[in-house]
């Protein structure tokens, strides 16, 4: 096994944005592991020398230790973690269920809480390593007419927890940042409006899964950036319009 080739943990590799990642990643000549609940059955992913795809809840911590110990086992090191895993809903704030709460409090926290605190010690070990996590520009810009107090309540906590962690693990050389996409045109928006969706941001349009993915490479690539959060959303964080 050559050490020197990098290591990456994608979560919610399975479509979408984390499909996308994954997909640039290995052809950047990573060895990547890719996790969701049913990735072996992708059509899209096949496991392969430098591709493992691990099922599970990543809500759950029994799911990412075994997806850390996966990327150590076969990988030896483990050099990048993309906290992709996410859902977003709508709705407004009275409407919210308990079920609803505990659904995105899993998904959106419990996934970066027991994820990255599962790919730490491995850095630490290399002296080295990046944690890059998925937010929402609607932490920063909310939107008339777009009800997400519970998305922002569980996503608001990521730009926030990774200058936490960019600070407490600078001495180990570990950088923690964090991309806020606006509306990005996944399946998630298939069957949404688009050109409703296009006048969320400044610049009318829908972000591109490559745009996210660009993101994320620059960010891999920039050693001296660390507790930032890019947004890639035409515009919208930056106020009314």
């Amino acid at each position: 096994m050559n050490a020197a080739v990098p290591v990456a943990i994608v979560t919610g590799a399975s479509s979408g944005i984390g499909l996308g990642l994954t997909q640039a990643l290995l052809a950047q000549h990573y060895r990547v592991v890719g996790t969701s609940r049913t990735i072996s059955k992708s059509s899209v992913l096949k496991a392969s020398n430098n591709l493992i795809l691990v099922d599970g809840d990543i809500s759950k911590r029994a799911t990412a230790v075994k997806v850390a110990e996966a990327a150590i086992s076969k990988f030896g090191r483990i050099d990048v973690l993309v906290n992709n895993a996410g859902i977003f809903m709508s709705k407004p704030f009275t409407e919210y269920t308990e079920e609803d709460f505990a659904m995105m409090i899993a998904t959106n926290v419990a996934s970066f809480f027991f994820m990255t605190q599962q790919v730490i010690p491995q850095m630490r070990k290399q002296r080295q390593g990046h944690v890059v996590s998925m937010s929402t520009t609607l932490t920063d810009q909310p939107v008339a007419g777009v009800p997400a107090s519970l998305p922002v309540l569980t996503k608001s906590t990521i730009p926030a927890m990774s200058k936490e962690l960019a600070i407490e693990y600078a001495a180990d050389n570990i950088r923690f940042n964090t991309v806020s996409p606006g509306t990005v045109e996944t399946p998630m928006h298939a069957d949404e409006d688009h050109e409703k969706l296009k006048q969320l941001a400044p610049l009318h349009r829908l972000a591109e899964i490559s745009e996210i993915v660009e993101a994320v490479l620059f960010l891999n690539s920039a050693k001296f950036i660390t507790g930032e959060n890019i947004h890639i959303d035409g515009g919208a964080h930056a106020g009314k319009w």
